[in-house]
């Protein structure tokens, strides 16, 4: 896992839009196409802001993204598929697909399947995510599963990860935050060629020092980052006020 900390918000943002923006062409390069994950949040709105920006041949790639409320239809405020329509898919030129996951379909367990099937026709050049307050990594909240391997799962969020969703100001209350969500799995994540892993804030940084400094362990989902080859975390000075000072 390769660190780096930021000045402010808006310096994470660049960065990490670079890095990722540079996999993606690569990856256009040498295949000819690129498949992503973009994800949601107030972690990825200096990201996206960048990463839309950036110089890349949009119509040759198709973006996957993590998670979504079940239950929330596509023009709820909170909506991620909703988010991203807003914030990324209709900023950019001619974007070859996108794949949204549709938590509100009518047949969920029908909607998931085909999803888990298209997905495993694409080789993930990179993945954009965060951290959650809880350390969860997408909807994964502990003690998450390591080992199931279907892409999309539908799981369980538990309070602290819902209190953050009302905090961040996407429900007025804590009743109306959605108990389930689609998300993806721990696995189909870790299988991205490159993780291009945002977290700025200080209410991250205790999730972050659980990430990074303590030992893989299903009760810090995100602690499972250290086992991949090409990890990127990119954090502020104030998500990284918590981390131990490097050693002489």
């Amino acid at each position: 896992m390769h660190i780096t900390v930021h000045e402010d918000k808006s310096a994470l943002g660049r960065a990490a839009a670079a890095e990722g923006a540079a996999a993606i062409r690569a990856a256009i390069e040498a295949e000819g196409k690129a498949s992503i994950i973009v994800a949601t949040g107030a972690s990825q709105f200096e990201v996206l802001d960048a990463l839309i920006q950036e110089e890349i041949d949009w119509s040759k790639v198709t973006a996957f993204h993590l998670d979504e409320y079940v239950g929330v239809h596509a023009d709820h405020p909170a909506s991620f598929r909703g988010y991203l329509r807003d914030r990324f898919v209709n900023r950019i030129d001619g974007l070859k697909e996108f794949v949204p996951v549709d938590g509100s379909a009518d047949d969920l367990d029908a909607a998931i399947s085909a999803l888990n099937g298209r997905i495993a026709q694409e080789e993930i050049a990179v993945c954009f995510a965060g951290i959650g307050e809880n350390c969860h990594l997408a909807f994964n909240d502990p003690p998450a599963d390591f080992e199931i391997e279907t892409p999309f799962i539908v799981v369980t969020l538990d309070e602290a990860c819902r209190r953050q969703q009302m905090g961040e100001g996407w429900f007025a209350t804590l009743e109306d935050v959605p108990e389930r969500a689609v998300s993806m799995s721990i696995h189909q994540i870790m299988k991205s060629k490159k993780l291009i892993i945002s977290v700025p804030d200080q209410r991250k940084a205790k999730a972050v020092v659980a990430a990074v400094e303590g030992s893989v362990t299903v009760d810090a989902p995100a602690s499972i980052l250290q086992r991949h080859g090409a990890c990127a975390l990119h954090l502020d000075v104030d998500s990284a006020s918590l981390r131990k000072p490097p050693a002489d």
